[in-house]
């Protein structure tokens, strides 16, 4: 059985839901606006005969219909990263300010991270974290490529995480892009669906629990922290969310994101969820043209555990 079949009931149209799942994902960069602008990327695309479309709801994307992302010079140069469309909607939903402090908790291999960087005009404390150093190294060849210089990149468990490395108990977001089953990538990586198990959506949901929990906890109250990952299964997703919302001093927030989404759903497989969750966001392929995604923003309300609270690993701190 497809995998995908099971979300059926949750999508409009079933046919072209699955025949959208099937086709092959466009390429996508997205402009660095620390080294240029959209206009100067359009040039530069049009200078050495590089097709590109622009992306009606984001100025700062491009999708280019042939070729490499990463074989042209304005990517060499850092103008430009290749970036799945739906990835950005987190930066897009955490909207962090210059001079925040902002965590990344599971960060690498960097897209939204770097993306992160730039809303903050490169000023500001932004902590990049992840337990996989191998995949570390790449975080830190693309901030190198795309100019940052205000990110520490940090080594651990973001279920544990440690501040004690910095001069702060709190930041004021955080965005937690959690590991999880993939389902939303298959149509640039169809082997997500022949290795899906359900023992594995269980698995990673009870991982993202932990990294959300942890993140609201280090986060001081009234900042925000955005929660986004790239399956369409409702127990890595508003389960997660509603295990948080029970346990920690949170709430959902509504907010606009500029394509077409679905609101998040409030039961699956007998299990019941907040009527909050209808301020989530599902990103389903059909809608858009793109990947599958889901994203939710959570408001701290109050002062919880403190940010060091059950932490005492520090881990591996470089910064860039």
């Amino acid at each position: 059985m497809n995998p995908l079949e099971r979300y059926l009931p949750l999508v409009d149209d079933e046919d072209a839901f699955l025949a959208a799942c099937d086709r092959p994902l466009p390429s996508v960069v997205r402009t660095n606006p620390i080294a240029a602008t959209p206009e100067r990327v359009r040039r530069a695309f049009d200078e050495e005969g590089i097709d590109h479309e622009p992306v009606d709801w984001h100025d700062g994307l491009f999708r280019l219909p042939s070729g490499s992302p990463g074989t042209n010079w304005p990517y060499v140069h850092g103008w430009i990263h290749g970036q799945e469309e739906v990835s950005t909607l987190p930066g897009l939903a955490l909207d962090a300010q210059p001079g925040d402090r902002v965590l990344d908790a599971c960060a690498a291999p960097g897209s939204k991270t770097t993306q992160i960087a730039a809303d903050m005009d490169d000023r500001g404390t932004l902590v990049a974290n992840d337990n996989n150093l191998g995949r570390l190294s790449a975080l830190r060849h693309n901030a190198e490529r795309l100019g940052v210089t205000n990110v520490a990149v940090t080594n651990q468990d973001a279920r544990n995480l440690s501040l004690r490395p910095f001069p702060f108990d709190a930041f004021d977001r955080a965005l937690v892009d959690v590991p999880c089953s993939c389902e939303g990538t298959c149509r640039k990586n169809p082997d997500v669906l022949d290795e899906w198990t359900l023992d594995h959506v269980e698995a990673i949901a009870g991982v993202g629990k932990g990294i959300l929990t942890r993140a609201v906890q280090a986060t001081r109250p009234g900042g925000v922290v955005v929660f986004s990952t790239c399956t369409f299964a409702p127990e890595e997703n508003e389960a997660v969310l509603q295990h948080v919302l029970e346990s920690e001093p949170c709430e959902l927030e509504a907010f606009d994101l500029p394509l077409h989404t679905e609101p998040g759903i409030t039961a699956w497989d007998g299990e019941t969820f907040d009527d909050a969750m209808r301020r989530a966001h599902r990103v389903y392929p059909h809608h858009n043209d793109t990947g599958g995604f889901f994203c939710a923003k959570l408001r701290v309300t109050d002062d919880g555990t403190a940010a060091d609270s059950g932490s005492e690993r520090i881990g591996e701190v470089t910064a860039e």
